[in-house]
């Protein structure tokens, strides 16, 4: 059954479905957590749109407990974060897509709970941020766990996370394309007829969940909106225009925010960071309540006319700045709603201008709005179609998708031309990764699992079979590295790469890994991690000839100081060369206690460069290259002693 669940197409299409239904209760779940922390602070489900109103629950402190509220919070949230799970600080999506492309799609089984708590806190106590970001990182740290446990491949485990990630946005906004399209650009970043099915399958599962609890109307309301045909189109242009240089202010801001508060706090503990931040946040949010928590009654009214056009302005200015803040402190949240935010306040007040200067050829400032939405997100993040569905799938008005599509282009143009980073990549380049460049083939990529692996006869692979009644009694003593041992162990596919081979072994503390045929029921070979090194050595003639042409002394009787490190072609390991020591001549190299998990390479013996194995025959004044774990070089000096 587990090798089914890993290797068929039906499996996985399962799997999303069930990956969805999980991502949509989650992203219910979420809701209402911010529902009841934010009324036992505030007395109400969601509180910006009162502006400087006492709470019923504390009466004595009047209005100031808005100040006191992110305080509370932060020193609340801050030590959960520093504890239990560091990764969940922040907007969460670059942590996915940092999973994704570096990490075979393993996150932490703890980011799902001390994310959801941590955010939850961080917005009912006045973080500017949205729910986004974290419901993505829940739905993916639950895809990505439940992918974890049933040892799914890396490349499933991929789109496992990324369903994951649709299924939260998909529920939260009633837009299962929008979530479609946010897995397919910012997540996954490819796209396959695989990969859009499982993808879709869940946004659709997390969607029908999400209206069963929260119905199926749009998530605004307002009314039919139309655009004048010409000019309508020219002002959307300019609208792009702007949102495109917004967006990038939004980013550098943010950036800036964040870099400020670790000049501020370096040398104290994380821990407190949001507590004693929260003091700045609280007097913002005393300035400018509307800041508070997520917005989106806030923002209701503000596409529906509700705000002038200079506290439009000031709005859309102070989430750029309460946003940056929440999470230059160090707070919990998503940058999706807050882009969404100053999109639409900033096209409210675009789309007023131009009314006022061009009357009723303008058309309603309303339709601004809503471009303006999908213009500043799609600059700030650089995925335009995720823009264009989200803002046509939360306000049910398909009428507005030509001026969408126009504004959002622009605004993406423009952002790409401004900078290269985007308001979610720009965090993984300052830890120096960078997921859009194309990254150069090495070996271990280079080279498949069906190219490496021991192959079983006939009759042994039939009889390992998950359909063997004992498959580790028929298999004992066939394969020299443990042989398979279940059906349950984590399996390889001759198509993984050796990279993603190497990983796995390592994660799961295998010394070997089945290999598993393409109908994932027959077992067809064995991998170690000494035949993915033995296959690595094989394709370093290269680097074994840059290690011939540095210099090497004899080796003295004592330790051996000259054993001398070459490039390192393979992460984790290192490659050094030694000369035979004294009273090791004579031996073979099976012979001489190597350390765990090294390999002899080369043999160097004068002008003739051969390949060893465990019967070559070791003689003085032969030169050794040999690739050994980084952390047991000292082993390879320690060889100097001589036999031990």
């Amino acid at each position: 059954m587990g090798i089914w669940i890993r290797s068929t197409r039906l499996a996985i299409f399962l799997l999303a479905g069930l990956v969805g239904l999980g991502g949509g209760l989650g992203a219910v779940a979420f809701r209402y957590l911010i529902y009841l922390f934010t009324w036992l602070v505030t007395g109400r489900a969601t509180f910006g749109q009162f502006g400087l109103v006492p709470s019923p629950h504390f009466p004595g402190l009047g209005i100031w407990f808005i100040g006191l509220a992110p305080v509370v919070a932060g020193l609340i949230y801050g030590p959960i974060i520093y504890l239990w799970a560091p990764e969940a600080r922040g907007h969460g999506v670059p942590e996915v897509m940092m999973a994704v492309a570096e990490r075979g799609g393993r996150i932490r089984p703890q980011v799902t709970v001390v994310k959801a708590l941590a955010s939850a806190l961080c917005i009912a106590g006045g973080g500017s941020v949205g729910r986004e970001g974290p419901i993505v990182q829940i739905g993916s740290a639950l895809a990505s766990t439940f992918g974890q446990v049933v040892r799914m491949a890396e490349t499933r485990m991929r789109l496992l996370v990324a369903c994951g990630a649709a299924a939260g946005i998909s529920a939260t906004f009633n837009a299962p394309l929008a979530g479609v399209f946010f897995a397919l650009e910012l997540i996954l970043r490819e796209i396959s007829t695989e990969a859009f099915v499982a993808v879709l399958i869940s946004s659709m599962a997390a969607d029908a969940v999400g209206q069963v609890v929260f119905g199926s109307h749009a998530f605004f309301s307002l009314p039919h909106l139309v655009l004048p045909s010409t000019t309508g189109y020219l002002l959307c242009i300019g609208l792009g225009l702007t949102a495109g240089v917004v967006g990038i202010a939004f980013q550098k801001v943010l950036y800036r925010m964040e870099d400020f508060w670790n000049w501020l706090w370096r040398g104290r503990p994380e821990w407190l960071r949001p507590g004693v931040g929260g003091l700045a946040l609280g007097l913002l949010l005393l300035a400018l309540p509307q800041m508070y928590g997520v917005g989106y009654p806030v923002l209701q009214r503000a596409v529906t006319g509700g705000y002038v056009l200079w506290f439009l302005v000031a709005l859309a200015a102070g989430k750029i700045v309460a946003c940056s803040l929440t999470m230059g402190i160090g707070g919990s949240g998503g940058i999706f709603a807050p882009s969404l935010f100053i999109g639409a306040t900033l096209g409210m007040a675009y789309g007023l201008i131009a009314h006022h200067m061009l009357g009723s050829g303008a058309g309603a400032a309303g339709v601004y709005a809503m471009v303006g939405m999908g213009a500043v997100f799609a600059a700030a993040a650089r995925a335009p179609l995720t823009a264009i569905a989200a803002a046509v799938e939360m306000t049910g008005d398909y009428s507005l998708i030509l001026p969408m599509m126009l504004a959002v282009a622009v605004a993406t143009a423009i952002s790409q031309h401004l900078s290269y980073g985007t308001i979610y990549t720009t965090k993984l380049l300052r830890r120096g990764v960078d997921i859009d460049r194309p990254k150069p083939a090495t070996l271990l990529q280079q080279l498949r699992v069906s190219e490496v692996m021991r192959r079983l006869p006939a009759v042994v692979a039939e009889a390992v079979s998950p359909s063997s009644p004992d498959p580790s009694a028929a298999s004992a003593g066939a394969l020299e590295t443990g042989g398979p041992a279940s059906a349950s162990l984590q399996a390889l596919f001759g198509e993984e790469t050796l990279d993603q081979a190497l990983r796995q072994l390592a994660i799961y503390g295998q010394s070997g890994l089945p290999v598993m045929g393409p109908d994932g029921q027959t077992m067809v070979g064995w991998i170690s991690d000494r035949d993915v090194m033995r296959a690595f050595a094989a394709r370093l003639g290269h680097v074994v000839t840059e290690a011939e042409t540095q210099e090497v002394a004899q080796l003295p009787a004592g330790p051996v100081p000259n054993a001398v490190q070459a490039s390192n072609p393979l992460e984790g390991y290192r490659l050094m060369d030694v000369i035979v020591p004294v009273g090791y001549e004579g031996r073979r190299v099976c012979e001489v206690r190597w350390p765990q998990a090294s390999l002899v390479v080369v043999l160097q013996r004068g002008r003739q460069r051969l390949t060893p194995n465990g019967q070559t025959e070791l003689k003085h004044g032969d030169s050794l290259t040999i690739l050994v774990p980084a952390a047991r070089g000292e082993e390879v000096e320690s060889l100097g002693r001589g036999p031990g």
